[in-house]
């Protein structure tokens, strides 16, 4: 039977170089998300959220200990093997939305395909579903400067979404909205892990965002330093996002 465990972190320990001090970032952290889950990352900068997110995506790699995702070792997989296990498994969304400026909603979204199998039919028909599920179809042929803050934010979830990844990262995402915007990117995350069984990890530092995860975990210096579980998390699926604009 496959492991239930969608992440699975074993004393792992990360280190970086700054200013000629050699820091600790992650001390020896065990971490179970089962699959799933939808876990908020909170705590101080610099307890080591945004470098769980680097390791358990495969963009950063442990100093010491080994991780698991989707029953792989990815601490035991070859560079050139991890991307196209990423483009599988993983899609990113950050606070910055990092859209391409010259391309369209459209055009950003079938990016991640272009690593796909697929022919421009089938790309372009995940794209736009990928859309749809966000509430932006409407808006598909608008570059990102034509969108506000909170449909850029949508569309980067519709690019992390559209390769129907076991796994979405996101990193502060709603830091640059306004209340509003920000409410309307956690409702549809929320939809994202109760209708489409998403498993999603999510950085923040506010709470109200927090709110709407299954547990909440807070870190200290690179340990897990408090579990909190929330029975009736925010943002219930009926909340949608396809009337928000």
């Amino acid at each position: 039977m496959a492991d239930q465990a969608m992440i699975r972190m074993r004393g792992v320990t990360k280190r970086y170089q700054r200013g000629g001090q050699l820091l600790t970032v992650l001390d020896k952290l065990d971490l179970d998300v089962p699959r799933g889950d939808f876990v908020a990352l909170m705590g101080p900068s610099g307890s080591g959220k945004t470098t769980i997110l680097n390791l358990v995506g495969g963009l950063d790699a442990p100093d010491e200990g080994s991780i698991a995702v989707a029953d792989k070792d990815i601490t035991a997989m070859s560079r050139g093997d991890l991307p196209g296990w990423r483009s599988r498994h993983v899609g990113f969304v950050f606070q910055a939305f990092n859209l391409v400026p010259v391309l369209t909603a459209l055009e950003n979204v079938l990016l991640p395909l272009n690593l796909q199998p697929l022919s421009r039919a089938e790309r372009r028909k995940q794209a736009e579903f990928a859309l749809e599920v966000v509430g932006l179809k409407d808006r598909m042929h608008h570059r990102p400067r034509q969108l506000s803050g909170g449909q850029e934010q949508r569309v980067a979830i519709a690019r992390a979404i559209v390769t129907d990844p076991d796994l979405v990262l996101a990193d502060e995402p709603t830091g640059d909205l306004d209340r509003e915007s920000a409410n309307v990117v956690m409702h549809l995350l929320r939809r994202l892990n109760d209708e489409m069984r998403k498993t999603l990890v999510v950085v923040t530092h506010d709470p109200v965002a927090a709110d709407h995860a299954r547990r909440v975990l807070h870190l200290d210096k690179g340990v897990l330093a408090r579990e909190v579980t929330n029975p009736a998390p925010a943002g219930r699926s009926a909340a949608g996002a396809g009337g928000a604009r």
